[in-house]
C-alpha cells in the first residue's frame, strides 16, 4: 500500500464521477509526495512552486465540479474551508516545518473531500413533497 496525501479527496472524487477532480487530486498527491521527499531530505527545493500550482489546480476543478452557484452560496462555507486550509498548507510549505506539512495535508484533504461531497448530496437531493425548493 502506498502513502497518499489525499486519500479522502482521491476516494470522494472516484465516488462522485468527478474525473477532472480525481486527475488532479492523483497531480497534486503526486506533487505532495515529492515535497515531502524533499522535506525529510532537509533539502533546498523547487518543488514547492510546482505543489504550490498543482493545489490551486485542484481547487479550480473542485470549484468547476461543484459549479458555481453552489460554491458560492450553500457551499461558502466549503469554499472558505478550502481556501484556509490551502493557506496554511501553503504557509507549511514555505516554513519547510514536515510536521505542519503533514498536518495541514490532513486538514486540506478533509476540506477538499467534505466539498466533492456536500456538493454531490445537493445535487442528488429531491425536494420534499409539497415543497417548493
Amino acid at each position: 500500500m502506498t502513502a497518499s496525501f489525499l486519500p479522502l479527496t482521491i476516494d470522494a472524487a472516484r465516488r462522485a464521477d468527478a474525473p477532472e477532480v480525481l486527475r488532479n487530486a492523483l497531480l497534486t498527491d503526486r506533487a505532495a509526495a515529492e515535497c515531502w521527499t524533499v522535506l525529510l531530505a532537509g533539502c533546498e527545493f523547487s518543488t514547492k512552486r510546482g505543489l504550490d500550482a498543482q493545489l490551486r489546480k485542484l481547487s479550480e476543478a473542485t470549484a468547476e465540479h461543484v459549479g458555481t452557484r453552489w460554491w458560492f452560496a450553500d457551499g461558502s462555507v466549503h469554499r472558505k474551508r478550502v481556501a484556509r486550509a490551502q493557506e496554511n498548507l501553503v504557509a507549511a510549505i514555505a516554513e519547510g516545518d514536515g510536521q505542519e506539512f503533514a498536518l495541514a495535508f490532513v486538514g486540506y484533504d478533509n476540506a477538499m473531500a467534505g466539498a466533492v461531497v456536500c456538493a454531490g448530496i445537493g445535487k442528488h437531493r429531491r425536494p420534499v413533497e409539497g415543497s417548493t425548493a
